[in-house]
């Protein structure tokens, strides 16, 4: 993000929307909530993170669609810098060679796609499962923290958005309302239509 006439360049997304939110230039200000700081959100988030790095991570690399990864540098920048369960950052980062440990492009790239190969329903079932229990801890269709739209509702829904690309989901009511209407309310598509 760059304000050439203020000299200013700021890289952080959550930074980016803290400024145009405060800038009027950009229209009326302090629109967006600050985070409420919800536990049990932020808890549920945990306890997916390795069940959606599974199902999300290969699928956006075998898309292809995305224009981030249509070219292969951009695919294996991806593999390269995002490890799949149950491996953690230390273990994936390098190149297998002696100066830099961690597990070599080859390696990486065989469990992409031994990942996108394997039967995602036992994984979808879950998933189902726990968006049953987020859809209760939503506090309505419009946004997830009473009060009004705010950087929970930032973070959640971006977090969201990349379960639309794993087929077979299924949304429940109130949540997939809250999907398509920040959608909307962004103009940012979800993936539905990509889908794998």
């Amino acid at each position: 993000f760059e304000i050439p006439e203020d000299d200013f360049i700021m890289m952080e997304s959550l930074d980016i929307i803290a400024k145009v939110d405060s800038d009027e230039r950009y229209g009326p200000t302090n629109q967006i909530l600050p985070a409420s700081g919800r536990k049990d959100i932020k808890a549920w988030q945990k306890s997916v993170q390795v069940l959606l790095r599974t199902l999300q991570r290969p699928r956006y690399v075998a898309t292809g669609l995305l224009p981030e990864f249509q070219q292969l540098d951009g695919r294996h920048a991806f593999i390269r810098n995002h490890q799949l369960p149950p491996y953690e950052k230390p273990e994936w980062k390098g190149d297998g060679t002696e100066d830099n440990s961690g597990m070599d492009m080859d390696a990486k790239l065989r469990l992409y796609a031994e990942a996108m190969a394997a039967d995602p329903a036992p994984l979808v079932e879950d998933l189902n499962a726990r968006l049953v229990e987020l859809d209760d801890m939503l506090y309505s269709e419009h946004y997830c923290s009473e009060g009004g739209f705010g950087l929970d509702d930032i973070d959640l829904w971006a977090r969201l958005r990349s379960i639309t690309i794993v087929a077979g989901v299924e949304w429940p009511a109130k949540l997939r309302s809250y999907m398509d209407n920040l959608s909307a309310l962004g103009d940012v598509p979800l993936y539905d239509e990509m889908a794998l």
